[in-house]
């Protein structure tokens, strides 16, 4: 019978209600709400304590007909909210039912979750933690999240159970699964997925705000270090069947080459690609340099000198040691392919009236043009005199076109014109040792 009558209780009834709860706050709202004392009772624990003989205030006139709650206005529609959930948890589930709308979004769940504590809901507090944990949130709302949720004690924890670290076992494992994935060569429609697992492999190791979410161990190193020689094996096999009809998948292993390489600056273990690359510059440039003069071979051109300016810069600034021949032959062969690619790509990039899609595919951002300069004077001027003049020379006979190096040609001359004084002042200095 008890189960009958509490079954036909209806939230706000007054013909059947027993008790008010007075509602009200300090901007001077005050509501009347019509409730039922066995509901009330039974589903909050301070309700029950304000209606027992044990509250202070139990045996002054009314007090066990009209409740008064006194809330922040913020909490308002939270407090009138929760007194219709009390209605409908607890009947042998304890979400709240598919067709409510009391939980509708998370910004509302998380009111009524803060005022079910408080007046010592549990089934409330289980039914909102039992939607939170369910339903997506904003980034916002994760923030939220993390403000409010450990205040409410252990029965919450289940909510923040999608924002907790995870041990560095799992890490390793989905970092060595998206990095296989991200060095693959999917399908075209899969492209957009591989270029999302490079961008996420990139940001799980850089170290921002927070530190990097994988620490490389030796076992992560060679991870990575096969699956770039796996690239390199697909680089050379496109190298040796290189036609018009596999321009496009050259063009994609150089372009995860020169994402492998930002991976592997950042876990310094750029020198076995830079050795790599000198030793397969002289048939990639070939190559590219037999290809027929068509959009998709000045793309190709563009990804090749997007690695090329990484690993020059690497050679120019001493990041990796290489032997002098190794340092001429890079200048040699890579001055005239940029001196030649540039007005390629300018031209391409110019063209976008015709086709601006291309345009774009084609740009190389001005940046690289640059460093391409500065990392091919650092690269001369560290060769011998000789060799310098030969490479300046040939530069000069082009009219001083691309790439500028008239740093390096100044730097010449100076020592150029200083070094006997200077050998001589250094060997005199020796004389005059060797006499005392």
């Amino acid at each position: 019978d008890d189960q009958q009558a509490e079954a036909s209780y209806t939230f706000g009834d007054r013909s059947t209600s027993d008790i008010v709860v007075r509602l009200r706050n300090e901007e001077g709202r005050d509501d009347w709400i019509y409730c039922h004392s066995k509901i009330l009772t039974e589903k909050s624990r301070y309700f029950s304590d304000r209606l027992s003989d044990k509250w202070p205030t139990c045996k002054i006139l009314d007090s066990r007909y009209c409740v008064e709650v006194i809330c922040q206005e913020s909490d308002y529609d939270h407090h009138i909210n929760l007194l219709r959930l009390l209605y409908v948890v607890g009947s042998g589930d304890d979400d709240v039912p598919e067709d409510h709308h009391l939980c509708h979004n998370v910004k509302s769940a998380l009111g009524i979750l803060c005022v079910a504590k408080d007046l010592d809901c549990p089934l409330v507090v289980t039914a909102c933690v039992n939607y939170l944990e369910a339903v997506p949130w904003e980034e916002g709302e994760e923030e939220e999240m993390l403000r409010v949720v450990p205040m409410i004690g252990p029965e919450a924890e289940p909510v923040l159970a999608r924002l907790q670290p995870v041990d560095q076992s799992a890490v390793t494992g989905i970092f060595s699964s998206a990095l296989r994935f991200a060095t693959s060569s999917p399908p075209l429609p899969l492209c957009d997925i591989k270029a999302s697992a490079q961008e996420q492999i990139e940001y799980m190791i850089t170290e921002d705000d927070d530190a990097p979410l994988l620490i490389a161990d030796e076992v992560i190193k060679l991870e990575v270090k096969e699956c770039v020689n796996s690239l390199f094996v697909r680089f050379f096999q496109c190298l040796e069947e290189v036609s018009s009809k596999n321009g496009l998948s050259l063009k994609m292993v150089v372009s995860d080459l020169s994402w492998a390489f930002q991976i592997l600056t950042k876990m310094e273990m750029v020198r076995d690609f830079v050795v790599t690359w000198v030793e397969t510059s002289e048939k990639l440039v070939k190559v590219v340099e037999a290809m027929e003069t068509v959009a998709e071979t000045v793309e190709i051109r563009v990804k090749v000198t997007e690695v090329t300016s990484k690993v020059v810069e690497a050679i120019g600034y001493g990041t990796v040691i290489l032997p002098t021949m190794k340092r001429l032959q890079m200048v040699k062969l890579w001055l005239p392919f940029v001196r030649e690619t540039k007005p390629r790509v300018d031209s391409a990039g110019s063209n976008q009236e015709e086709d601006k899609e291309e345009g774009v595919r084609c740009k190389i951002d001005g940046e690289i043009w640059q460093a391409l300069e500065s990392s091919f004077v650092s690269i001369i001027l560290a060769l011998p005199s000789s060799d310098q003049a030969e490479i300046l020379t040939e530069w000069l006979s082009k009219n001083g076109v691309y790439p500028d190096l008239t740093e390096a040609f100044e730097v010449w001359c100076y020592r150029s014109k200083v070094a006997k004084r200077r050998l001589g002042l250094l060997g005199g200095e020796e004389d005059g040792k060797d006499m005392s």
